[in-house]
């Protein structure tokens, strides 16, 4: 098993640089999408906040609003906070060979905290090359019990990130 690098310099590229976005509703509700693809690669249904990849010629805010756009078919939101820090996780042996060619040991991603301002009738996710099946908004403190076990530790760091800003009950 890989060891745990959560402070990677962002620009080791054995750490495929990203974005995270924790999306809120008016009620601190955190969306959250069900991967299509995750059970050909780890054999759940995963649920997940919207991440993405970092473009070379992207600022890491400008990869949120494309990766938003191309994910949930909207950006209409409003910035809350940025994390401080990049929070990196590791991918488990079995996946390290089977993404980008195994180029990489993992992700360093940049989080934001986003209010959504629209309605849920603006969220789509069946865009050009759709990455969920479903989704939903869930409270904040279910989201590390959602997501793939080797990213529950990177969705700890993100809720205590933005701790200050949320209700976790």
């Amino acid at each position: 098993m890989p060891t745990n690098r959560s402070h990677i310099n962002p620009d080791n590229i054995m750490y495929r640089r990203g974005i995270g976005l924790m999306i809120l509703n008016n009620v601190q509700k955190v969306w959250v999408g069900q991967r299509h693809d995750t059970s050909n690669l780890i054999g759940s249904h995963a649920w997940q906040m919207p991440q993405g990849g970092i473009d070379s010629t992207e600022t890491p805010w400008q990869a949120a609003l494309r990766e938003m756009k191309e994910e949930i078919g909207t950006v209409n939101v409003r910035l809350i906070a940025e994390s401080q820090n990049w929070i990196s996780y590791d991918f488990p042996e079995e996946l390290h060979t089977k993404l980008w060619g195994g180029r990489f040991f993992g992700q360093t991603q940049k989080w934001f905290l986003l209010k959504f301002l629209g309605d849920d009738a603006e969220i789509n996710i069946n865009t050009r090359h759709p990455e969920f099946i479903a989704w939903r908004w869930v409270d904040a403190h279910q989201l590390p019990d959602l997501i793939v076990p080797f990213k529950h530790d990177l969705y700890l760091k993100v809720l205590e990130e933005f701790k200050d800003y949320l209700s976790i009950n």
